[in-house]
């Protein structure tokens, strides 16, 4: 128990440790997967046409993603950990209990 008149301990928490990991303002590994689907696209196809479609496809989804991390910069490990649930579980306490 602290004694009155003691002056309370302060801890620095960076800003580095409780940031999101982000990357031009979207989530890293997302970026970093169209980015990769754009250059695909943009290479392999080789035409005027497919630069242009890649360059447009890259700025709308880029934006998508900022918006989608604006409004949640957890947004895909919450889906990703939502889709892994049930529909519905049995009330029971063990999976492994008999009927």
């Amino acid at each position: 128990m602290a004694e009155a008149g003691v002056p309370l301990q302060y801890s620095r928490i960076h800003r580095a440790l409780s940031r999101p990991n982000h990357l031009m303002g979207a989530d890293r590994e997302l970026v970093l997967l169209t980015g990769l689907a754009t250059v695909i696209l943009i290479f392999v196809v080789l035409t005027w046409f497919s630069a242009l479609l890649g360059i447009v496809m890259w700025i709308f989804v880029l934006g998508a993603l900022r918006l989608m991390a604006k409004s949640d910069p957890m947004m895909r490990q919450v889906y990703l950990r939502h889709i892994g649930y049930r529909q519905t579980y049995r009330p029971t306490s063990s999976p492994w209990r008999r009927y």
